[in-house]
């Protein structure tokens, strides 16, 4: 069953337990409305009246210093690299890279708490412009990837793009952060897969962060007197580890209600008023 993130008036309905759960983009704006694979970061478009700067080519990326990248800690740890041109399209590494001294010592950068698959998409991105799996073209879905279910039940899959959501906030790449973000929205999941995915939101983004808060408020303020039955034990969970969660959806819940009384006064309905009743006095 597809559901939407669009506010709109809540309608009854009943969601079967194990039942999936269409996520859908609320803002097509945040990401290429074709499902085109963004351009590459470096790639920046040059106002029509002015001159064109001279093109850097691909081999002069590659043939910069290679940066090691050490993710994770302990016996978690895992070295990558990638060349330092493309990682300073970032304002994270391009100050930390700014440190290193060229006198041959080793360029390193250590990423201790970051996610090692998160990272990964990172440096995809940076060097193809997408991450796997890639948006299937001019459709809201992503293409197959038979490591995984059709149905995320675990919240596996949201978090997945969530967590390079959060790494493209902190290495300050918005074209990734959208990316990341439309992708959220091709994933069918269910009750539980989706309080996973909120839990990790509430906990790594701020309150101002509206962009990915706020589609989850509305889905659930739409959809949790149905799906609560699901995962009633986790919903109540969530709700009290992170009131803010519950506050967001509650006041959706009550703007629903405000809006659907100024409609009911502004367009009353014909016949349905109810009489009070008349005694009689015989």
């Amino acid at each position: 069953m597809a559901d939407s993130f669009a506010e709109e008036t809540p309608v009854e309905e009943t969601v079967a337990p194990g039942t999936d759960i269409e996520m859908v983009e609320g803002d097509e704006t945040a990401a290429d409305a074709n499902g085109a694979a963004p351009d590459l970061p470096f790639a920046e478009d040059a106002p029509e009246d002015a001159p064109a700067a001279p093109r850097t080519t691909f081999i002069q990326y590659l043939t910069s210093p290679v940066v090691t990248l050490l993710v994770g800690s302990g016996d978690n740890e895992t070295i990558l690299t990638a060349h330092q041109s493309l990682l300073t399209q970032s304002p994270f590494f391009a100050e930390a890279c700014a440190e290193f001294a060229n006198d041959g010592s080793p360029r390193q950068i250590e990423l201790s708490n970051e996610d090692v698959d998160a990272v990964g998409c990172f440096l995809e991105f940076l060097y193809t412009g997408e991450y796997f799996p890639r948006k299937v073209p001019g459709q809201r879905a992503l293409e197959s990837d038979p490591a995984v279910p059709k149905v995320d039940d675990t919240g596996d899959q949201l978090l997945k793009h969530a967590r390079v959501y959060t790494l493209a906030e902190k290495f300050g790449l918005d074209k990734l952060k959208n990316l990341a973000s439309s992708k959220i929205h091709c994933v069918s999941s269910t009750a539980k897969g989706e309080i996973a995915y909120a839990r990790y939101v509430y906990e790594f983004t701020t309150p101002e962060d509206t962009t990915i808060r706020a589609p989850i408020a509305n889905f659930w303020a739409t959809r949790s007197h149905t799906l609560r039955r699901e995962a009633e034990d986790e919903f109540r969970s969530l709700c009290l580890e992170f009131p803010q969660f519950g506050y967001d959806v509650l006041t959706r819940v009550l703007d629903e209600k405000l809006k659907r009384e100024k409609t009911e006064k502004m367009h009353p309905a014909t016949g349905s008023a109810r009489k009070r009743p008349r005694h009689s006095n015989v």
